[in-house]
């Protein structure tokens, strides 16, 4: 069984960590790990335009060095990026110092003090390096469209059945996970759109 959604103990155990947004608004927070993408990315802000929708994108810091254009586009259309490093590192097979040096090279690229770690993997120590400078996000719903198993159906179900209020979204602008993204990310946006929902930047 796939875990969408975060338990509760690890919202507790970890305080520090942004696991949602507060509720009350009808509003959700759409992010997208990976890119940009020079292909895939523009995409998906075409699709937040139809519905006024914001977003924000976690930037890999390579993929910004090779496509600058695409990066631009984010923040000319109004999206909020963040850091998710500069070469997409598993903070659990990561070395604290190299860990925060990589984040750190990015964040010369992506100019921002929000930060996801890749994989949602991080130590206690990467925490306490990086709480400082960063406010470190993870996710309410994990819509799994990177898993080659989960279906665009599927993916599609995995949000509109756990995503509430104030819930932070996971989806991936990337080609691994671009079939059931862009099936799924539409009809999210209609299906969400048509009961009075907004969707924000973090």
């Amino acid at each position: 069984m796939k875990a969408v959604t975060v338990p509760v103990f690890l919202r507790i155990f970890y305080p520090s960590l942004l696991w949602q947004m507060p509720a009350g608004n009808q509003t959700l927070y759409l992010t997208f790990d990976d890119g940009p993408h020079p292909e895939i990315t523009p995409k998906v802000l075409d699709l937040l335009d139809q519905y006024q929708a914001k977003a924000t994108f976690f930037c890999v810091g390579e993929n910004v060095e090779r496509f600058p254009q695409t990066y631009a586009e984010i923040l000319n259309k109004g999206h909020r990026t963040g850091n998710h490093t500069m070469n997409h590192l598993n903070g659990w097979k990561t070395n604290l110092n190299l860990y925060y040096e990589n984040v750190n090279e990015c964040r010369k690229l992506v100019d921002s003090d929000l930060l996801r770690p890749p994989y949602g993997r991080i130590t206690p120590a990467q925490i306490q390096a990086l709480k400082k400078e960063y406010k470190i996000v993870m996710w309410s719903v994990l819509s799994y469209d990177f898993d080659t198993e989960t279906t665009p159906e599927q993916c599609l179900n995995y949000v509109i059945e756990h995503a509430e209020d104030g819930a932070i979204i996971v989806f991936h602008d990337s080609e691994k996970s671009a079939r059931n993204m862009l099936a799924a990310l539409p009809e999210v946006l209609s299906y969400y759109h048509s009961k009075g929902y907004q969707f924000e930047k973090l």
